[in-house]
């Protein structure tokens, strides 16, 4: 059986000048990247105030596990079966970060017969965004140490700076050091630290902006760091926010690429979903609305980090509204969730499944607690039994839910059209977009958003503040940002901050170790059990797999 890279190496791609004429960009708003990806003129979101929306389909997932879950490849496999099925409709995804491309999973564009394409560029250097948050986020933090280096007007604290370097790489070893050493003449020694590129402030902004002027304006509200005598300093006060948007206006453009089958895809932004907001950015999912009448995109991990996220800050923040969310589920992730050991996960047991159900039921209901319709995924593995998919069906049918198996990975867009045929009934037996029901609202104080996704969503039986945590919180509250939706920062592999604690657990506590100001983005992010926001590589990294031979082309990425 071929590779997701073979096949995508041996898949004949379109001009994408053709994709951005099939999908009617005018030729003025789009800059060419060589010959197979393009950047599109964000412009056009405005420009295109008159053209009606179109309807916005989120694909998220029951909890993750070392099994995968096939999120991304669903998401391109049902376009492309929209697609089929003779729709307009755009795939709107993130951009993948060279963390885990070189760390765990080798690849982030999808998988099998339902990837986007070019992908060794995308999950590669891709058009340089990634290169440019960091750029960005780094000028910012040079500025910083440099003005408390040329006499420090601001009277910044240097015990106080809170805005570190980041990279786009995992490494734990640049977690936590200590920078400025050797004299004066090479800074004022500090304590410091990195954050990987996808979990920058810079990034949530970046994913959130409507356009270069807010872009700037969020640039010059960053909080980074406090004064001797404890007030807040912005990277405007610094003169920074102009530079910086400079550096990210080329970036701030959405690219444009196709997939396998030819149905144009925007690939912008990358927020982690566990320990940042998961999700694409705002203008690249508003330009989709504009080009088409159905838009496929994505929220990072599971429904209670990715989707919560899209829906309580994304949505809440930019406006949009989805009219229906995809559940995508796997029998051999639902027996993980039973208790299955990794090794037997090929070996049919419904019985397994049956007891992994409770993770699948918790997700379902949460989302429609957020007042949107459900659409279960069965991510279909040659493994599978039809007395195992039956133990999902069951539930699903006792639920009123949907379900559908999804055969994207080994048939393309002619896979996912069972799929693709619910998620259209689904939307077209409602009138108008659903109301949502936001988790929170905007007048609970920061701690009291934090312990409602803890409670509602995970179902936690208490939250925990350390006494940092919690001292950050009503600083931040006696700052004016009380009204910010939260972040929360956690394992993906559970509903838990524990991964052990698997299927649909209760009766825990959330620890939260840290609270962050995400000030120019617009929210608080709840750091809680052992998260780190700088990854590290796992034993055997999957760039341990990657090459590329003499004549350039590139091995092993997925």
């Amino acid at each position: 059986m071929k590779t997701d890279i073979e096949i995508a190496q041996s898949t004949q791609l379109l001009p994408i000048s053709r994709i951005a004429e099939a999908v009617g960009l005018p030729e003025e708003s789009v800059d060419l990247y060589g010959r197979y990806k393009a950047k599109v003129d964000h412009r056009l979101v405005a420009r295109s105030a008159g053209r009606p929306d179109g309807k916005v389909i989120l694909v998220t997932a029951i909890s993750p596990t070392p099994a995968g879950e096939g999120k991304t490849t669903t998401s391109v496999g049902l376009a492309d079966a929209l697609h089929r099925l003779d729709k307009r409709v755009m795939l709107c995804l993130r951009e993948p970060s060279l963390g885990p491309v070189f760390g765990v999973k080798g690849g982030a564009a999808g998988g099998g017969y339902a990837q986007v394409v070019p992908m060794e560029d995308i999950n590669l250097h891709f058009t340089g965004d990634l290169h440019a948050i960091g750029a960005a986020n780094n000028l910012l933090a040079a500025m910083i140490d440099n003005h408390i280096y040329q006499g420090n007007a601001l009277g910044i604290d240097p015990r106080r700076v809170t805005w570190r370097r980041c990279m786009d790489m995992n490494d734990r070893q640049l977690r936590f050091l200590v920078d400025g050493l050797g004299g004066r003449t090479n800074g004022t020694p500090r304590e410091d630290g990195f954050d990987i590129t996808v979990a920058s402030e810079i990034m949530a902004i970046f994913c959130l902006a409507t356009d270069l002027a807010d872009l700037k304006a969020r640039l010059a509200r960053i909080v980074v760091g406090s004064t001797y005598d404890g007030e807040p300093v912005t990277a405007g006060q610094l003169g920074a926010a102009g530079a910086m948007a400079a550096l990210l206006k080329d970036a701030f453009d959405p690219n444009l690429v196709q997939t396998l089958e030819h149905t144009p895809a925007l690939i912008h932004g990358g927020p982690f979903a566990n320990i940042a907001h998961g999700c694409n950015s705002v203008i690249a999912t508003k330009l989709s609305r504009k080009l088409a009448d159905y838009v496929v995109t994505e929220a990072g991990f599971g429904a209670d980090l990715g989707a919560e996220k899209f829906l309580d800050i994304k949505c809440r923040l930019s406006g949009i509204r989805p009219s229906a969310v995809v559940l995508v589920a796997t029998l051999r992730a639902l027996k993980h969730h039973g208790g299955c050991p990794r090794d037997a996960l090929d070996q049919p047991s419904p019985a397994l499944v049956r007891a992994g159900l409770p993770n699948l039921e918790r997700h379902i209901e949460n989302l429609r607690g957020f007042g949107l319709p459900v659409v279960v995924a069965i991510n279909a593995f040659p493994t599978d039994t039809a007395e195992e998919r039956a133990e999902v069906e069951a539930l699903c049918a006792r639920m009123g839910v949907p379900c559908a198996m999804s055969e994207v990975f080994a048939k393309g867009g002619a896979g996912g059209e069972a799929l693709a045929k619910e998620v259209l009934a689904v939307m077209e037996s409602q009138r108008e977009t659903p109301e949502l029901c936001f988790t929170y609202e905007d007048g609970l104080p920061l701690a009291g958003k934090i312990e409602a996704v803890c409670k509602k969503i995970y179902r936690a039986k208490a939250v925990n503040f350390a006494p940092a945590a919690a001292k950050a919180l009503a600083e931040y509250e006696r700052m004016g940002y009380g009204s910010c939706p939260v972040c929360i920062a956690k394992t993906q592999y559970s509903f838990s901050d524990n991964a052990k604690l698997l299927a649909a657990p209760e009766n825990f506590t959330v620890e939260v170790r840290e609270a962050r100001l995400a000030a120019g983005a617009g929210f608080v992010v709840a750091i809680c059990g052992a998260i780190m926001t700088m990854p590290g590589l796992p034993r055997r990294p999957a760039a341990e797999n990657i090459d590329v031979d003499a004549d350039g082309k590139i091995k092993g990425l997925f």
